[in-house]
């Protein structure tokens, strides 16, 4: 884990702590990528300037990161490359990143996608599910599909923000 702090005259400190492992792109390396991001991700809550996310968040994170490191290992694989699932956390966002080597793979969602197919519908669920999401070239000849979800701290009295 990395940890940079970043300050601005006259504004408060921000940490933002970093999470990155790289992955083949296979079910098995997504899968493994995922487990190992939810283990970092559990282990930042219980640091005591982490507010606790509930769970409707951390499920929603979780099939973010999922999706993300499934569409990398079935649309991004090129041989003898890896996959890269970075995570930056800050106090306000969390930001999910996935980079592969097929750039000129762009994503879609497919709004057509078979209400009965096994396949078509994870870009639907990232659109739906994350506060941001996008693609961005990654030079020479990948991609990097992120998503982002804001953190909700709780209220006095322990409602949701």
């Amino acid at each position: 884990m990395n940890q940079e702090t970043v300050t601005a005259t006259g504004e408060p400190t921000v940490v933002a702590r970093h999470f990155r492992t790289l992955f083949p792109t296979t079910a098995h390396g997504a899968h493994t990528a995922r487990h190992a991001a939810e283990r970092w991700l559990a282990a930042q809550q219980e640091r005591p300037e982490v507010a606790a996310a509930d769970d409707d968040s951390t499920a929603t994170v979780s099939l973010l990161i999922a999706e993300l490191t499934a569409n990398a290992a079935r649309h991004g694989r090129v041989r003898g490359r890896n996959a890269r699932l970075a995570l930056t956390l800050t106090p306000v966002v969390l930001r999910i990143e996935v980079t592969d080597a097929r750039g000129d793979h762009r994503p879609v969602p497919a709004l057509g996608a078979d209400a009965d197919g096994e396949s078509g519908r994870g870009l639907l669920l990232v659109a739906s599910l994350a506060d941001a999401w996008g693609c961005e070239p990654y030079p020479p000849g990948g991609k990097t599909v992120w998503a982002e979800c804001a953190r909700r701290t709780p209220a006095p009295g322990g409602a949701q923000t």
